[in-house]
């Protein structure tokens, strides 16, 4: 493994708690400058300490882009480049895909989803004039293997973050920019509480696997496998190698999730291929 270069500037998202802080904590004590946002100034200083030479804590409204865009320039004005970011902000909507509100899934898709956006949107111009960089999108597990019943929304977002990713990684190869997507399995971090996982005002006692699902979930909160110190170290790793991959998967769940997935695609591709061939114009 190629040993990380140090003295990297990097803009993380939801840096005030779980892998957001673990990396950033973990930058800060080996000399890399950090721009770290959460939703108020406080709670980062709480986690981080004051601003000094290597930490610029930014207070963030995500879903605001005029504030994201913000953001960024002081990042630059301060550092005078972005060399890695890390779109780890998000929360889980917990909720059967009828039951679900308008409201809640467009609010999920504002933070998980459109709120990296606007994050890449500002920080690729500058990437590009770099012809440097990697960004890396937190998604999930359930970005890649979406059979979760109950959690519709989330999912969603996190398949949209993984596909937004391998897009980002075909567009930026040519100028030096770098795309990672994270699936992490279940990790020790507040995911499961109130601060990070919305329930739907609305259940439907008929989905009954649903709410299985929900119970299961609330039953792991401080019992995931997952460590998010560890977890921001292979982050780290990724960043530093010649040749990242662009799927990057996190603990022997997400592991073992993802081999699930890729057999249950190649049997239904191996029982159908007949008839999906058929499908084609005749020669």
């Amino acid at each position: 493994m190629q040993k990380s270069q140090g003295n990297k500037v990097w803009f993380i998202t939801g840096a005030a708690r779980g892998i957001g802080l673990s990396l950033a904590r973990q930058l800060l004590a080996r000399g890399d400058k950090v721009a770290a946002t959460s939703r108020t100034l406080a709670s980062l200083h709480k986690a981080l300490g004051s601003d000094n030479a290597n930490l610029l804590a930014l207070e963030v409204d995500l879903v605001s882009e005029a504030s994201v865009q913000a953001a960024i320039e002081k990042t630059i004005a301060a550092f005078g480049r972005i060399d890695v970011i890390v779109n780890n902000a998000g929360y889980g909507q917990q909720g059967a895909v009828e039951a679900l509100t308008d409201d809640e899934v467009r609010r999920n898709f504002e933070v998980n989803v459109f709120a990296p956006l606007h994050v890449l949107r500002h920080a690729l111009p500058h990437l590009r004039q770099q012809r440097s960089g990697h960004i890396f999108n937190v998604a999930s597990i359930a970005g890649f293997m979406g059979g979760y019943a109950g959690w519709g929304s989330y999912v969603a977002t996190k398949f949209a973050l993984a596909g937004l990713t391998e897009t980002l990684a075909a567009e930026g190869a040519e100028l030096g920019i770098k795309a990672t997507v994270v699936y992490p399995g279940p990790v020790r971090t507040e995911f499961l509480t109130n601060n990070s996982l919305v329930i739907a005002k609305r259940s439907i006692a008929d989905y009954t696997a649903a709410q299985a699902s929900l119970d299961l979930h609330q039953g792991l909160d401080g019992k995931q496998d997952g460590d998010p110190d560890k977890l921001a170290l292979m982050i780290q790793q990724a960043a530093a190698v010649a040749e990242p991959p662009v799927h990057l998967f996190a603990g022997k769940i997400a592991n073992g999730f993802a081999d699930e997935k890729l057999a249950a695609a190649r049997r239904d591709i191996d029982a159908w291929r007949g008839a999906s061939e058929a499908t084609d114009f005749a020669d």
